[in-house]
Formats: C-alpha cells, sequence, structure tokens
C-alpha cells in the first residue's frame, strides 16, 4: 500500500509510520511539528530524548533499508497544499492523527479550547475535502478515542462499536433504527472528536467516501519492535500533567520516586492498549477497507479494561513507590463501570497485549534509563475543568489537569 501518515512525527503516528514501513508499505509523513512546538510552550519534553525528524528518517533507513517520504504542511491550515500532496501522491490509504490529541491540554484556558477546536476540526474537514478532490478512492483510517461515548450513564450496557440499536418516538409513531451511540464526551478534546463522527458520517454519505474511525483507549507503553532498533529511532514518552497518559504517569513515577498521582477516589474505570497494538490495529484495519457507499467503519481499539486506582495499586505493588491521593480536577462522576465491545480488530487478527505480559517492566526500565531527563515540577498536572471563581484567586482557569 501507498500510505500517508498525518501527524507521523508523534506519539502515535512516529511507530505506526516506522510499523508500515517494516511491513513493506510505501509510507510518507507529513507533519507540522506542532507537538514539538507544544513542548517548548509547556517547558516539559519527552522523557525519552527526540531526534529531529530528518535524523529519524536517516537512521530508519540505515537500519531497515526502507525509505520514509516527507511533507511539512500544517493539515489544518495548508488546504491548498494538502490536496496538491493527494494528487500527486495518489494514496491508498491516509491515517489521520493530525489533531491535538490532549484532553487536559484543551482545557488548559480559552485559547486551548479555542485552539483545539481550530485545528482539530479543520484538519478533519480539510482531509475529508481534499480526499473527495484529489483521491475518492483512498481509504481514511481515523484515530478516534472511546471517550466519544462518555463514561457512567448507561450502567450494564456493554458499550457497542459506535452504533445502537434505537426506537424513536415522536408524534404518536416509533420506528426502530441504528444510530451513533449517543456521544458524551467529557472535554474540549473529546467533543471535537464527536464532532468528527458527524463529518466522517456526511462525507461518507454525500460522496461515499470510505473511512474508519477507530475509537482507541489510552496507551500505554512506548517501544514497538522497530523503535528499539537504535536511539535515534525512540519514540515519545510524556509524563507531564497535561500529555502524559495515566498508566505510563504511574510507571515514570515510580521510577523516579514520586508518590502516584491518583485524582478523587480513582473509582474511573477506562480502556486501555499498548501502543504495540495501536499500530497492528492501524495495519489490520487498511489491509481490509470497507468498500465506497458503506457506512462508517468504527472499530473500538482497546484490549482491557482497568480502574485508576486498581492501576496504582498495581504499580505501587510492584515499586513499593506509595499511591497520593489528590483531588480530581476534571468534571467527571467519582467511579463508573466499563464493557466494551471489540470483536471487530480482534475478528481481523488482533492478539492483544495485556498488563499482564509482563511489558509495564518494560516500560519502567525506560523511565529509569533517563530519569535525569524529568522535571519533578511538570508531573503534577495543572488544568482545571471548571473554572475557579474563589475570590482573590484570579479566576485563572490554566490550574491544572487529569490524567
Amino acid at each position: 500500500m501507498k500510505v500517508l501518515i498525518l501527524g507521523g512525527d508523534g506519539f502515535c503516528g512516529w511507530p505506526t509510520s516506522l510499523h508500515l514501513s517494516a511491513r513493506g508499505h510505501q509510507v510518507t509523513i507529513i507533519d507540522s511539528f506542532a507537538r514539538r512546538a507544544t513542548d517548548g510552550e509547556l517547558g516539559a519534553e519527552s522523557l525519552t530524548p527526540i531526534r529531529p525528524l530528518d535524523e529519524r528518517l536517516a537512521a530508519w533507513t540505515e537500519r531497515s533499508g526502507h525509505r520514509i517520504g516527507f511533507r511539512a504542511l500544517d493539515v489544518a491550515r495548508d488546504y491548498d497544499a494538502l490536496e496538491a500532496a493527494f494528487a500527486q501522491e495518489r494514496p491508498d490509504a491516509i491515517v489521520h492523527f493530525a489533531e491535538q490529541r490532549a484532553a487536559p491540554y484543551s482545557m488548559k484556558s480559552p485559547r486551548h479550547k479555542r485552539y483545539t477546536v481550530d485545528n482539530n476540526i479543520n484538519a478533519t474537514n480539510n482531509v475529508l475535502c481534499a480526499m473527495v478532490e484529489a483521491c475518492p478512492d483512498a481509504h481514511l483510517l481515523h484515530l478516534g478515542t472511546m471517550g466519544v461515548y462518555g463514561y457512567g450513564k448507561a450502567r450494564g450496557l456493554r458499550i457497542p462499536e459506535g452504533y445502537i440499536e434505537a426506537t424513536l418516538k415522536s408524534g404518536g409513531a416509533a420506528a426502530d433504527v441504528e444510530i451513533l451511540y449517543p456521544a458524551d464526551p467529557g472535554s474540549i478534546y473529546h467533543m471535537t472528536k464527536t464532532l468528527d463522527q458527524l463529518l466522517f458520517y456526511y462525507y461518507a454519505k454525500n460522496d461515499g467516501l470510505r473511512i474508519t474511525d477507530l475509537h482507541q483507549g489510552i496507551v500505554w507503553g512506548t517501544s514497538t519492535p522497530e523503535t528499539d532498533l537504535d536511539e535515534r529511532l525512540i519514540n515519545r514518552f510524556d509524563y507531564d500533567g497535561d500529555y502524559g497518559t495515566v498508566l505510563n504517569r504511574f510507571l515514570m513515577q515510580a521510577a523516579v520516586g514520586h508518590p502516584l498521582t491518583v485524582h478523587g477516589t480513582g473509582g474511573q474505570t477506562r480502556a486501555f492498549i499498548h501502543i504495540r497494538d495501536t499500530v497492528r490495529c492501524i495495519e489490520l484495519a487498511a489491509l481490509s477497507p470497507p468498500t465506497r457507499g458503506e457506512r462508517v467503519r468504527i472499530l473500538n481499539q482497546m484490549t482491557e479494561c482497568h480502574r485508576v486506582r486498581d492501576l496504582a495499586e498495581m504499580v505501587s505493588g510492584m515499586t513499593g513507590v506509595p499511591v497520593a491521593q489528590q483531588e480530581n480536577p476534571r468534571k467527571e462522576a467519582p467511579d463508573n463501570d466499563l464493557d466494551v465491545a471489540n470483536a471487530g480488530l480482534v475478528g481481523l487478527g488482533l492478539t492483544p497485549t495485556r498488563l499482564s505480559d509482563g511489558l509495564m517492566h518494560e516500560v519502567i526500565a525506560v523511565a529509569r534509563r533517563y530519569a535525569h531527563r524529568c522535571d519533578t515540577s511538570k508531573i503534577v498536572c495543572t488544568s482545571r475543568w471548571v473554572k475557579d471563581r474563589t475570590p482573590g484567586r484570579g479566576g485563572d482557569p490554566s490550574r491544572a489537569a487529569a490524567e
């Protein structure tokens, strides 16, 4: 396949690019380096040292014999260049990672909320519009989130893969229909992903685009077989309060001896997936695209569910580092159940990686190796979901963040 990876320099995009290239696919990365610029804004670099992209690409060719192409452009703002790239490349598949991906970052301030909406929605609409004009037969694979479903409002109900049967009643009549599962976003970031769903629905219906929306769980781990080949190929390891994901944050905190930061009760149940399975899922979905005219295919890209406090206790038991319960800066239920269907990707051939497979020790080893790069002042979360209106505290909306 000829594959374009939008956002291919990022946490999920880079290992996906290497994984697909290693399997003989012709890969080109499109990226604006927005994520690297955010490191500078936040003053919080990846725990692992990330080389410039040209060095990464040269190292990949040296170690693998494969070449990955690169085009520098902003998917959300450089529409003409994006359409021209699609027309010139004529990809079989387009993998869309080119969105601001952190819920806490999206809630830091009015500017961050506006940026997240502007960037994410413009990026998705630009991609879809450019596909219609330049490569209507390509298959779009979008990295969505399990967060579009929300948490805890339908206890005992298994979260389906995108669609649910419903009975609509109005004017004394009733109709049985299949609709998108009612969205319930918990942040501005998650809200943009729910809007993405409607854009996909429209372009699939109106223009016959082939689209797969992958509702991914929280990613843990940092390494894949390809990123382990050479330190120049190493993947990001975000540990800060804005971009660090909860299990990776616990494992890093344990590695440096920082108490494990559990927010609220820790009763929040979330879906998880290892980064190795993320890249496998992308390829599995790309190799079996939907047909033109088919509705948007939605797959739940996750492997297991855990409560946050159970993860903290697990890591604490492994390492001896204590758990420190903190105020929850998010506006969310203190606890929830979660039962998720994931038959789609398993049916395509995914063999899930689980916490019990021992890879948590590998993540701790990576964190310990680079512990000297940790800025402990960035560990505690600093973005709040609800504006602080306490007199004398300035109502600063940029205070604090959850995992």
